[in-house]
């Protein structure tokens, strides 16, 4: 038996994920369990868990790989401070430390990590090579093109290469300071989001705007190929020199500072979103088209943080060149401790690849799980009054009437979730036939922003009679855009106007007008029974009782913290938000039933259960 754990940690999203043998046993984020959103410190319970999962000791580990080479990183970060100094010598004083002191000092650090009890060897990957490496070597396929695109990793930004059976190989880059990722967070700051946080937000903010400033991006900020490389202007950009991602020229180009934090998304946000969104899906679409040119072969794997952008990816499936299309679902930074253990299996070892129909992800259910007697133990210990239901079955009818009866349902089953997304193991549900839901939701449960979109759940069999893709075509991981089928569309009143400051339209706008973003689109995910029996079940049962095959998912958790993870996390949530029922294991939980919910702050203090919160956040 050989069990290799990899390792991402130190910049943006710690994780740990273990293989043993070849077979992907477990993987988490850290995030998960300190609660910490975007947790970037060493993963010390997710590896934990991965252990635990496993079965395995760390002094039973063979080998433990970590997702870049901090050498090769350090030595970046040095040549950039020195091309731009004195002006990134702010920036120079805030990083050295951390440097000095941690990164530089990996094996040390990770040995510590694991309580002193690993002796082994340890393996250091490109950054780029660990998300190619989780890219393909899950994927279906036994050939493949690559494509890895995100901010940065040690030098490269973008990176093509091949995979065949158990190898891969990168052919060429794209090098820091040049950066999809970058450029595409720089309007993420201009537009008053996080960087590393709110670039979900300026993709589903774009719909609402015209990209009317596209044109002066192309003129000014990157000079574009027709092959899809580019070069930045960096006189536009503050990020190699300074703590700000754009410059004083920046602003001046795009006639005014920085939206602030928190204030009022205005049209011309709306058309900064809608401009650098276009800009990002040609860039993306001319790259597909050169790595088909550059390798001949028919299917395409991505990874890198720029891959969970879906609108992108969906139209490269659509326009683009390749027949199939398979993407990491922890695209991210997260993915690339998956990637470094699978690439000393397959690569370094020289172990045989079998791909799978599917793929090897397991439906990236990878997490904990949760008996229904230690649910019931949490749920005992908290006061809750819940009821046990005696099957599947039982459970689905009741959680199918309860979705009808327009109730919005907390989710909690198996395994959780590896990478952003939630798939049915740690959910919010509803109903997409009611217009009022998205707004309800956004408000009420996930004290967010009223434009941000739900992704609809679809039965596989039916994903062609509600969406614009091919027949019985695969979304699993919620990493594809496509657009609403006339069919399934209805006309706007004529009196129907933009309303709120956000610039959302309440608008009809199709028979699951929940799932139904302001362009007709929607970002899908297909269930099916192999990779979540029991959401598939429900969705099954949904349909058999409505003639809808369709459900509202989005992750479960309100704004600004990780999804949950625990029974106790989901509880929390429950009471602390406006949602109706909670469906955990076999156990079912009503909020009226519940006992008051209080918890403490800080300092002791006492705190009420958060109701209606809806208004306080933007």
């Amino acid at each position: 038996m050989t069990a290799i754990l990899g390792i991402s940690a130190y910049y943006h999203d710690s994780a740990a994920a273990i293989v043993v043998d070849g077979e992907i046993v477990a993987a988490a984020q850290e995030e998960r369990f300190t609660r910490r959103k975007h947790d970037y410190q060493f993963p010390k319970q997710a590896v934990e868990y991965c252990l635990e999962e496993s079965g395995i000791a760390p002094e039973s580990l063979d080998y433990v790989g970590f997702y870049e080479k901090p050498i090769r990183k350090f030595e970046r970060l040095l040549e950039t401070y020195l091309t731009f100094t004195p002006a990134g010598y702010r920036s120079f004083r805030e990083a050295m430390p951390r440097w000095l002191k941690q990164k530089l000092h990996l094996p040390r650090e990770i040995r510590k990590g694991l309580e002193g009890r690993y002796s082994g060897r340890f393996v250091f990957l490109d950054h780029h090579e660990s998300h190619a490496a989780s890219a393909f070597f899950p994927s279906p396929f036994e050939e493949a093109a690559i494509l890895t695109l995100d901010g940065v990793g040690e030098w490269s930004t973008t990176c093509i290469g091949v995979g065949r059976g158990n190898k891969i190989e990168l052919i060429d880059e794209i090098r820091f300071p040049h950066s999809l990722g970058l450029l595409y967070s720089a309007f993420t700051y201009y537009a008053g989001f996080r960087v590393n946080r709110g670039e979900y937000k300026v993709m589903g903010l774009a719909p609402y705007g015209e990209p009317v400033y596209r044109d002066r991006i192309l003129q000014h900020l990157i000079d574009l190929k027709e092959d899809g490389s580019f070069r930045l202007d960096m006189t536009y950009f503050n990020y190699c020199q300074g703590l700000t991602m754009t410059s004083k020229r920046f602003h001046q180009l795009f006639g005014g500072p920085p939206r602030t934090p928190e204030s009022e998304i205005t049209r011309r946000v709306m058309d900064l979103a809608a401009s650098i969104q276009s800009v990002t899906e040609e860039v993306m679409l001319r790259m597909s088209r050169h790595v088909y040119a550059r390798t001949g072969m028919r299917n395409l794997v991505m990874a890198g943080g720029v891959s969970l952008n879906c609108v992108g990816n969906g139209r490269i499936l659509r326009e683009g060149p390749f027949d199939r299309l398979w993407i990491q679902p922890a695209a991210g930074d997260a993915g690339g401790a998956l990637g470094t253990a699978l690439f000393i299996w397959h690569q370094l070892l020289e172990k045989t690849r079998t791909p799978r129909p599917a793929d090897a992800q397991r439906g990236s259910l990878l997490g904990p799980a949760f008996t229904d007697e230690s649910i019931a133990e949490s749920l005992t210990k908290r006061g809750a009054i819940y009821k046990t239901c005696d099957s599947d079955e039982q459970l689905c009818q009741t959680t199918s009437q309860w979705i009808i009866d327009q109730k919005v349902i907390g989710w909690f089953q198996g395994r959780m979730e590896f990478g952003p997304r939630a798939l049915g193991g740690r959910s919010i549900l509803g109903d997409p036939r009611s217009p009022k839901m998205q707004s309800l939701i956004n408000s009420k449960i996930k004290f967010r922003e009223s434009f941000r979109p739900f992704a609809p759940i679809v039965l596989p069999e039916y994903v062609d009679a509600y969406f614009k893709v091919r027949p019985g075509e695969e979304s699993p991981y919620m990493l594809l855009v496509a657009s609403i089928q006339e069919a399934m569309r209805m006309p706007l009143a004529e009196d129907e106007q933009w309303q709120d400051r956000g610039g959302t339209m309440h608008q009809h706008r199709s028979a699951i007008p929940a799932v139904t973003h302001v362009d007709d689109s929607a970002r899908i995910q297909t269930v099916d029974h192999d990779r979540n029996p029991l959401l598939h079940q429900l969705l099954t049962e949904f349909h058999q009782q409505t003639g809808c095959p369709v459900l509202i998912n989005t992750s479960f958790n309100v704004r600004d913290e990780p999804i949950v993870c625990t029974p106790d996390d989901a509880y929390r949530c429950f009471m602390m938000t406006d949602m109706d029922r909670l469906v955990i294991g076999r156990h079912i939980l009503r909020k009226e039933e519940q006992p008051e919910w209080v918890t403490e702050d800080d300092r002791g203090e006492r705190l009420p259960r958060l109701r209606g919160r809806g208004d306080s956040s933007s």
